[in-house]
C-alpha cells in the first residue's frame, strides 16, 4: 500500500514550469490560494531490495505513461496534509523536544529554584 499526495502551486512560477503562460499563471495564483496540479503527485513506494520507503514525483503524461523521479525537497513545499520534515518554526526547541519523548513522566529539563 502506497501514500499518495496531491501537489498544488501557490506561486505563479511554479504553473509556468508546466507550461501555462505568464499571464494566465498570475491570474490564478490571484483568484485562487492554490491551484491543484492535475496529474502530478508525490508517491512513497517501498523498495524490497533497500527495505525503505521512497518517495517519488509522479506525472502523467499521457494516458497510459507517467513520468517518475526521486521527489526533491522544494516539491514539499507545494504538498497539503502532510508534516513539514523542519519541523513548526513557531514551535520552540523545548517543545519540540519534549514531544518526541517516549516517557512523559522525564523532569529532567525542569529545574526548581528553591
Amino acid at each position: 500500500m502506497s501514500q499518495k499526495y496531491n501537489l498544488f502551486a501557490d506561486q505563479a512560477g511554479q504553473l509556468q514550469q508546466r507550461g501555462i503562460n505568464r499571464r494566465n499563471a498570475l491570474m490564478l495564483v490571484a483568484s485562487q490560494t492554490a491551484v491543484h496540479l492535475e496529474g502530478e503527485w508525490l508517491e512513497a513506494f517501498w523498495c524490497d531490495q533497500c527495505q525503505q520507503t521512497k518517495w517519488y514525483h509522479v506525472r502523467k503524461t499521457d494516458e497510459r505513461v507517467y513520468e517518475i523521479k526521486l521527489a526533491p525537497p522544494e516539491l514539499w513545499q507545494q504538498v497539503t496534509g502532510v508534516i513539514d520534515p523542519q519541523g513548526n518554526p513557531s514551535v520552540g526547541e523545548f517543545t519540540r523536544r519534549h514531544s518526541r519523548l517516549l516517557n512523559a513522566s522525564s523532569m529532567k529539563d525542569f529545574q526548581f529554584v528553591s
